[in-house]
């Protein structure tokens, strides 16, 4: 049987590949995250995750590669890094709709074959006041999100709505889509699962 590789450093997308009960090894994939030249917010996902997972893969093994990127009118949102750029970044989203764009790519070397997919997610933000938005930063601290909220957190009071065929998606790893993708290749999750 092959090993199951996450390609990513994320504990976000670690705790979400482990919901499929499938044992798994993490790796750091090295990957330059630089956008290209007039690549789009889902090209540059879509690359990204491919170049993730090729550059993790060994023999023996079945590698997943993600990638998530933000983008408010077509401008990409970065990971802010810190709490001024964050509110920055929330105040810019107030009353919008920010599109996430989150690609994976699976691949396994030996058999030569591999899979990709981008999932598309609108989060439509309410109007709220700088406040509210400073204290929802100090509570959660998602410096490390693209966007600067957690969904699966306290980062839900910061929406209108949400539109997605995968709420896990918006999370960093859609998990429908992996999940069936995992089954095709021989691992299949509901197998998995002690009798």
């Amino acid at each position: 049987m092959s090993v199951l590789v996450l390609a990513s450093t994320s504990p976000y997308r670690r705790e979400l590949l482990a919901r499929l009960g499938l044992p798994f090894q993490t790796r750091s994939p090295g990957v330059d995250e630089t956008a290209g030249p007039g690549e789009t917010p889902a090209e540059l996902a879509a690359r990204l995750a491919l170049a993730k997972a090729e550059s993790a893969a060994g023999p023996g093994e079945i590698v997943i590669g993600s990638d998530q990127v933000a983008s408010l009118e077509g401008a990409i949102l970065r990971k802010p890094g810190d709490h001024e750029t964050a509110l920055r970044q929330l105040q810019a989203c107030q009353g919008k709709a920010v599109d996430f764009h989150t690609a994976v790519a699976i691949v396994e070397p030996d058999a030569g074959r591999g899979w990709q997919a981008v999932d598309h997610t609108r989060v439509r933000f309410a109007s709220l006041e700088r406040a509210e938005l400073d204290a929802y930063l100090r509570a959660e601290e998602p410096y490390d999100c693209a966007g600067s909220f957690k969904a699966e957190g306290l980062g839900i009071a910061l929406f209108s709505r949400i539109e997605s065929t995968d709420p896990t998606a918006l999370m960093g790893l859609p998990l429908i889509w992996v999940a069936a993708t995992l089954r095709a290749a021989g691992l299949d999750p509901l197998r998995a699962r002690p009798r």
